[in-house]
């Protein structure tokens, strides 16, 4: 993507995020109540990536994505935390792939403590690829106007063009 001089590139200081410290099995296993609880930043998110088309004008909803996974895991950690860890772990050890399907007594242990102390129930099965309606309180991004450039000159005429005296080999 060319940059222009009216371009503007975010400063270190705007791109310094602290990042979830997680492995991807982790990720995994707490990936289905993640999303439910961040849905609506992670659809603010998309939102305004969608509509801009230039990741620059959404580093504030990016950081509400990551704040607000900080807060579900350290959740997670303080009421759920040897569930958690033995479903993960679980989870971790399923194989490549780290399938569910070998972990679940301890995946429903851990639903049952997310349901009982966080109030988040499991989503079913489908629940993300639904069609959902989001309400944003954000206004909606306008584009600037398009610059056209200076019109070019018409082509000269080539038949009133004189014709050469002599023709080149």
């Amino acid at each position: 993507m060319p940059f222009r001089e009216e371009d503007w590139l975010p400063s270190h200081e705007e791109l310094d995020v602290p990042e979830l410290q997680l492995t991807s099995s982790v990720l995994r296993a707490g990936s289905l109540y993640y999303g439910k609880y961040c849905d609506y930043q992670c659809k603010e998110f998309m939102l305004c990536r969608d509509e801009t088309n230039d990741p620059r004008r959404c580093l504030n909803e990016g950081k509400e994505v990551t704040r607000c996974g900080f807060e579900f895991f350290s959740k997670v950690k303080t009421h759920c935390p040897d569930q958690f860890y033995d479903y993960w772990q679980c989870v971790d050890h399923s194989g490549n792939d780290m399938n569910f399907q070998n972990c679940r007594k301890t995946q429903n242990v851990f639903d049952e403590c997310v349901k009982e102390k966080l109030g988040i129930e499991r989503p079913y099965v489908g629940y993300f690829s639904k069609i959902r309606l989001h309400d944003t309180q954000r206004p909606r991004f306008q584009l600037p106007p398009h610059k056209l450039p200076e019109k070019i000159p018409e082509p000269p005429n080539t038949d009133t063009a004189p014709l050469p005296n002599r023709i080149l080999d």
